[in-house]
């Protein structure tokens, strides 16, 4: 397994591992009415892989051969209470993939991506009732903060809680 900087051409490898991750990890917890519904080709665009400002989202994908087996993002903070913290925006494995290593590798790498910029403590949300996913950051020593609140992600109203973890 491979992991690299993702690239303008892994925009649609990446948004099939993202919608397959979405319908298995969140069945259950979202509506299966809207993960049925849910298609790669429209997710593709909206990834910025072309650039190299830290200011940015950053993605690293994990793949061997020309697979993508996942990925995980961050960027600079966007809270207003944690303004010099780095936050992880995205990490998801393709299903596929799950239990293999690669997530605990993709967090790690972006956890060594956030410091190399010179970012001591990061930030992820989860959803509230995704407790595999809760699982897996406290073994990788992200602690829940106490914020809850509910946001739009891909126009699905979505409960989430904060976790943060020095870098």
């Amino acid at each position: 397994m491979l992991l690299r900087p993702a690239e303008p051409s892994d925009a649609l490898a990446i948004a099939r591992v993202h919608v397959r991750a979405w319908q298995q990890g969140y069945s259950g917890i979202l509506p299966a009415s809207y993960l049925n519904q849910l298609r790669a080709e429209d997710r593709a665009d909206k990834y910025d892989l072309s650039h190299s400002d830290p200011s940015k989202p950053y993605t690293i994908v994990a793949v061997s051969g020309n697979i993508v087996h996942g990925f995980a993002t961050t960027c600079p903070s966007h809270e207003s209470d944690l303004p010099n913290h780095g936050e992880l925006t995205a990490l998801y494995v393709d299903p596929h993939s799950w239990g293999l290593g690669v997530g605990v590798a993709l967090v790690s790498a972006a956890r060594a991506h956030m410091a190399s910029l010179g970012v001591r403590q990061a930030y992820l949300f989860t959803l509230v009732d995704n407790l595999r996913a809760q699982r897996f950051y406290k073994t990788d020593q992200w602690t829940p903060d106490g914020l809850e609140r509910t946001d739009t992600v891909w126009g699905a109203a979505v409960h989430v809680l904060r976790f943060q973890r020095n870098l």
